[in-house]
């Protein structure tokens, strides 16, 4: 059992600090990808301890954050079918849609269930076999695996009254299309841990051979997000002095494989291929998403249901897809605290326990 204790140890993290202090010499963006990270860095305070001319920007890493309007609204049509029982993990009941969510389905009588499994939505169907159970996919490559295996179960057992909605989003390319955009000045990337536990470090290759900036895959304590952005200065500081070329390095390898989780990969390759995703409030991003392969299709939820709903259009003066690509900090939204709170969100930043206004919001950063 690891002593959390270690990596949050006040000493070590002053001379981090200082460690920082001596490496920054200029103004520099660094980008925590993941919602984890932003959740971390607001909790312990990391912003009031390094210098002012580091800016921290939350990325687009809240898998519930970025889940499309179109997606929400369909899954709340099909959790509204006669027959259906709609499961999901728990972040997803309070998104908004366009007009409801799946919480006020719930309320006005749709059967829509908070599992802590996916394989729990798989025993729900075993044991209604005259009702469709249908489990929310929804998350990153750490949770999708996962997902995707109880599709498997479910065909080897033969329950054919199970599927998913497939809103599965993937990392890397989501990073290359910020970068794309040229809209958000980004000096370094602090990569996600636990999705990197999958991936590994290969696939974030690309960032500094093809954009000149570091990566470096972080922890989520304390000590572990304080040395990762020693070793992003550390990069710019020898690309500076000599032209050192700049590489994806893992601070977090207590956690992360350079291979990453090949068992976990081969599940996803066997079920699902890469498509084009729709990410909520930034837009259409190739090759960020998972669709089932032409044998599996059976378990698609988002073909089993001949659903159609209206275009959807984002809340008015929200902009959680401005927080996501790194333009504005939460307590820029003039909604944010006022009309947007986690009581009444307007915007799923605000919603997930991993969103960035969540966390703005919570320790009043």
């Amino acid at each position: 059992m690891i002593d959390l204790d270690k990596f949050r140890d006040p000493v070590v993290a002053a001379k981090l600090v200082k460690r920082i202090e001596s490496l920054c010499d200029g103004q520099h963006s660094f980008m925590e990808v993941c919602g984890s990270h932003t959740m971390a860095i607001s909790q312990f305070g990391i912003r009031g301890l390094i210098p002012k001319s580091i800016k921290l920007l939350s990325g687009p890493g809240c898998p519930v954050c970025v889940t499309s309007l179109y997606d929400i609204d369909r899954m709340i049509a099909i959790a509204g079918l006669k027959d259906v029982i709609f499961t999901t993990f728990g972040d997803m009941v309070r998104v908004p849609g366009s007009h409801s969510s799946l919480r006020e389905a719930r309320s006005q009588g749709a059967d829509v269930r908070i599992l802590y499994s996916p394989l729990d939505a798989l025993q729900i169907a075993a044991e209604n076999p005259q009702k469709q159970v249908v489990f929310a996919g929804v998350g990153f490559e750490t949770t999708s695996p996962t997902i995707i295996a109880t599709v498997l179960e479910a065909k080897e057992k033969g329950i054919g009254n199970f599927s998913v909605y497939p809103a599965f989003k993937t990392v890397p390319n989501a990073l290359k299309a910020i970068l794309e955009s040229g809209q958000t000045r980004i000096d370094g990337f602090l990569c996600p841990g636990h999705v990197s536990a999958i991936i590994g470090s290969r696939p974030y290759q690309f960032i500094p051979a093809e954009y000149q900036i570091p990566c470096v895959i972080a922890g989520f304590e304390p000590l572990d997000i304080l040395e990762s952005i020693v070793m992003l200065l550390e990069q710019i500081k020898a690309h500076k002095k000599d032209g050192s070329a700049f590489s994806v390095q893992t601070e977090y390898r207590r956690g992360v494989p350079d291979a990453g989780n090949p068992h976990a990969l081969a599940i996803l390759d066997k079920v699902m291929l890469s498509c084009t995703a729709e990410w909520r409030a930034i837009g259409s991003i190739p090759e960020t998403g998972l669709c089932f392969r032409e044998e599996y299709g059976s378990f698609d939820a988002s073909k089993r249901f001949d659903i159609k709903v209206e275009p959807a259009k984002e809340p008015q003066g929200c902009i959680c897809g401005q927080v996501m690509m790194g333009l504005h900090q939460p307590d820029e939204c003039p909604m944010f605290g006022k009309k947007c709170t986690p009581e009444n969100p307007v915007g799923p930043c605000m919603v997930s326990s991993e969103g960035a206004c969540a966390a703005w919001y919570k320790y009043q950063i």
